[in-house]
């Protein structure tokens, strides 16, 4: 769990620098920075995708997330969550609209998506090695100093589902290091790609709104989908 606590603090501290140093810009750099944020984290998604195997795979892993995510409404109720938390900390909330939400919204994704957040939660829990923690700690210090200087404290508090979706990882990693395959990972960061497209789209650039809280369950789909072929074709 070192790692995970490590990650939380830097994804903290860097929301609270960002906070800061947000009051103190400009509303023109500030819409200009979050175009640019928009931008990039759309062509990392794009570049996360092309890790796929099979986007048959990634396509169905989509379908049958976006299914259960409507089913269990987890949209709705990490919106909730983000407005319980607003309320909490400034005494009101402007609704699920509200740059606080989004913020909280767009880097709990973010943080949450990708193979190093999954990697480097088992190294943490079966070996205690957290240097790839560190390094995804690094550069998630530095993007939720900048989401933060736009999108607001929200971006601190992502921290919380962080800590349960990285400390879950590890204190499973026993049994996850012997299930999960190099192609499950290229599977489940493919998919976490156009997650973090969906976010780029319609959290930060506002094109279309997409409910991409709702994909979260295919991250788990995904794998599951790989695993399952494996024994039909083994």
């Amino acid at each position: 769990m070192t790692g995970t606590l490590i990650n939380v603090a830097a994804i903290i501290v860097g929301g609270m620098l960002g906070l800061f140093l947000g009051r103190r810009l400009p509303d023109n750099l500030k819409n200009t920075l979050i175009a640019g944020m928009g931008l990039f984290t759309t062509a990392i998604g794009f570049q996360m995708f092309l890790k796929t195997e099979n986007p048959l795979i990634v396509l169905g892993a989509i379908i049958i997330g976006a299914i259960l995510g409507e089913w269990w409404k987890i949209e709705e109720r990490t919106q909730l969550l983000g407005i319980w938390l607003e309320k909490l900390a400034v005494g009101s909330s402007a609704g699920a609209t509200s740059h606080f939400v989004r913020g909280f919204l767009s880097a709990s994704v973010l943080f949450c998506t990708g193979p190093m957040a999954v990697l480097g939660s088992i190294s943490d829990g079966l070996r205690g090695d957290y240097l790839t923690l560190s390094i995804k700690s690094i550069l998630d210090g530095f993007i939720s100093i900048a989401f933060a200087s736009t999108l607001g404290m929200g971006v601190a508090f992502s921290a919380i589902p962080v800590l349960a979706y990285q400390g879950g990882i590890s204190l499973l990693s026993s049994k996850l290091e012997a299930i999960i395959s190099a192609t499950m990972m290229n599977e489940l960061t493919a998919t976490g790609g156009i997650l973090l497209m969906g976010v780029g789209i319609s959290s930060i650039l506002e094109i279309k709104k997409i409910r991409v809280g709702n994909f979260l369950p295919a991250l788990v789909v995904a794998p599951l989908i790989v695993y399952i072929l494996s024994l039909i074709g083994g």
